[in-house]
């Protein structure tokens, strides 16, 4: 993923809200959003070429997320694993917890820069490896956003999708609304572009949350709504070259009630 925002609620009857947009080069082969039929109980979309995902769940009561981490001047370590394999790794751990705390002690360096959401509903927390160190936290209540920097970073593209999900769940309506600020493809202006080292025109292009382009750009816009009783619905619309809508699918998992997930 590139750009999410998301509503954590844990207390709630709706725990967590999040639309998200993956950009990507076009020719980059991917399955669409569906199980995993290497990985019972994965639904997600899928990276056919490194195998990892980018936004899944599992219907044991689990979801991560994975966006990379825009540096150049971020060391890249000698046959980097995946990013995508996080996810993966995320959903299956039967120890979570102690999963990401022994990539904050140092195996996250074995991968190229990123940020990983991932929770059990309940519990969701946040991994940042980034030129600064590695951070790794927990999330509370509240509206969230993160992008190809840190959680919160105020790029222009993320206020404002963070701003249309907000809309949406008070003035709204979920999550056609989010859905629309996903899709925007207006580039910021060049005084509010964030600086990342690739030089101003990429910057430019970057900057819009819907990227249109030949060989690069959003390749599909996903958005999640867990319940506390276990539903957990995920949904995706998929695009082409320049933008190109190429379908739309939705999926209800039944995982089980949060109350009796593990607290591991």
């Amino acid at each position: 993923m590139c750009l999410i925002a998301l509503d954590h609620r844990p207390d709630g009857p709706i725990v967590l809200r999040l639309v998200a947009n993956r950009d990507e080069f076009h020719a980059r082969p991917t399955a669409p959003m569906g199980a995993w039929e290497d990985a019972p109980g994965i639904v997600g979309g899928r990276d056919l070429q490194a195998g990892g995902g980018w936004l899944a769940a599992h219907r044991r009561g689990r979801f991560a997320a994975v966006t990379n981490v825009r540096d150049p001047d971020l060391p890249m370590p000698e046959r980097a694993t995946s990013r995508g394999a996080l996810v993966r790794s995320a959903l299956e751990r039967d120890d979570l917890t102690g999963w990401l705390r022994e990539l904050a002690a140092g195996e996250a360096r074995r991968y190229a820069g990123f940020n990983l959401l991932a929770g059990d509903g309940r519990r969701l927390w946040y991994l940042h490896r980034g030129r600064g160190g590695i951070q790794l936290e927990r999330l509370g209540a509240g509206l969230h956003g993160l992008s190809n920097a840190e959680l919160d970073t105020p790029w222009p593209k993320l206020v404002a999708a963070r701003r249309g999900l907000e809309h949406s769940l008070t003035d709204g309506r979920w999550p056609q609304d989010a859905l629309a600020s996903f899709a925007d493809p207006r580039e910021a202006e060049d005084a509010h572009l964030p600086d990342t080292g690739v030089g101003q025109e990429l910057e430019r292009r970057l900057s819009a949350a819907f990227i249109v382009g030949e060989d690069y750009g959003t390749r599909a816009t996903s958005w999640l709504e867990w319940h506390a009783d276990g539903r957990l619905t995920l949904g995706e619309r998929r695009f082409g070259p320049n933008g190109i809508a190429l379908g739309e699918r939705r999926e209800t998992l039944v995982t089980p009630p949060l109350a009796a997930v593990s607290r591991r």
